[in-house]
């Protein structure tokens, strides 16, 4: 492995990287990955050692002589905690570093009660669920949370989110931070649902869009297997694009945003006024699966409205695969035929020749996981593993 732009030679960070694929190495093998002397292979694997990332073990094939030590990523080291916070539920899991669940927990946690009430709760039910698992404060080297509206990533403030009251510019990183001793990574929902989403079900993907049907409409967008966030977060925002030939009022103030046409808190809000009892999208895929024709015109038709705006998002972007989630992904099959058949019927054939259009594989869990998945790899970036073994933080 060539040296860095800097000109410097490769760090621990690089040899981490290459024993998170799983396979356990000698250090000749790491020397000959990376160019690396022996002895300075030792020098960046000591780093590691002892900051429990690696774990040294005896190879059990021996060439006649002494056995050779191998060395594997150490994925128990340090916990993620992980937070995808809905419009009325919120999901938390604590997260390894090889990616396995320690534990989770799903609770109703309406977002409008505002940032203090919610993160406070946040915060008491992290610590639970870590003293569950044996780990405290001390083993978590991140904490990943999504929201259910704009975020400007950088500094992981919600920006004007239309249905978070009192949110906006509010410091989520800083005040987590203080509270959980952990650096705090903060994104949109869906962002993290797409990351999830693309990691653990389809990871050899290169073009994926990930579209978000719940109480709001969004979608994720994964550009050569990279998250792509817009120069200021807001790529993917597709529930406020104007849906033709309606005036729904929308939470935003505009008028005929496919959000106030097919989420599900219109949806509902259509039942209820046809004295049908429904709180949001879940009662309305309830009622649906219950036989209620009502409930189930209006699904296929928030497909179909959703098909048209992605009709176009295909024709645009190209991907290889569009994933539908959130709470009226559930409808499945019934959701599904109204998106295919306005993104068939609409779209270039040639960008429609080779795609698929299916139902996430992770359904409500892909928000912790893309929310860990945002953490694991910022912190076990090979630059933020250089600083951590070199003591610069």
């Amino acid at each position: 492995m060539p040296n860095g732009p800097t000109g410097q030679a490769p760090g621990a960070g690089v040899l981490l990287a290459i024993l998170r694929d799983g396979q356990a190495r000698t250090r000749g093998e790491l020397a000959q990955l990376t160019g690396l002397s022996r002895s300075t292979v030792s020098q960046r694997l000591d780093g590691l050692i002892d900051r429990r990332w690696v774990v040294a073990g005896e190879d059990s094939i021996s060439s006649g002589g002494r056995p050779a030590t191998v060395f594997a990523f150490n994925g128990g080291a340090r916990v993620v905690l992980a937070a995808d916070l809905g419009a009325t539920h919120a999901r938390l899991a604590v997260i390894d570093l090889g990616m396995t669940v320690l534990a989770e927990r799903a609770a109703e946690l309406p977002v409008d009660r505002g940032p203090e009430r919610t993160l406070t709760w946040v915060v008491d039910a992290f610590q639970e669920l870590l003293a569950g698992v044996g780990r405290d404060l001390a083993s978590v080297c991140g904490v990943g949370v999504g929201l259910p509206g704009p975020v400007e990533h950088a500094s992981g403030r919600p920006a004007n989110p239309p249905i978070m009251p009192g949110w906006d510019g509010f410091p989520v990183p800083q005040w987590l931070g203080d509270r959980l001793g952990a650096p705090v990574l903060v994104d949109n929902d869906v962002n993290i649902m797409a990351l999830g989403e693309h990691w653990a079900a389809r990871p050899q993907v290169d073009h994926l869009i990930f579209v978000k049907m719940g109480t709001g409409i969004g979608c994720g967008i994964i550009s050569g297997r990279r998250l792509h966030r817009g120069a200021q977060g807001t790529a993917g925002d597709i529930g406020h694009v104007r849906v033709p030939d309606s005036e729904a009022p929308c939470r935003c103030g505009n008028a005929g945003c496919l959000e106030a046409v097919a989420g599900g808190a219109s949806m509902a809000a259509a039942l209820r006024a046809a004295g049908i009892e429904a709180r949001g999208g879940r009662d309305v895929v309830a009622l649906m699966r219950a036989g209620d024709l009502r409930a189930t015109r209006l699904v296929r038709q928030a497909g179909r409205e959703v098909g048209v705006v992605m009709a176009s998002i295909v024709n645009f972007f190209n991907p290889s695969v569009v994933v539908i989630g959130g709470d009226l992904a559930e409808a499945g099959e019934q959701v599904l035929a109204g998106v295919r058949e306005t993104i068939y019927s609409r779209s270039l054939p040639l960008a429609t020749q080779h795609l698929g259009i299916r139902v996430s594989e992770l359904g409500d869990r892909a928000g912790v996981l893309g929310a860990a998945v945002m953490v694991v790899e910022h912190v076990l970036s090979p630059g933020a593993l250089d600083q951590i073994v070199t003591g610069a933080q």
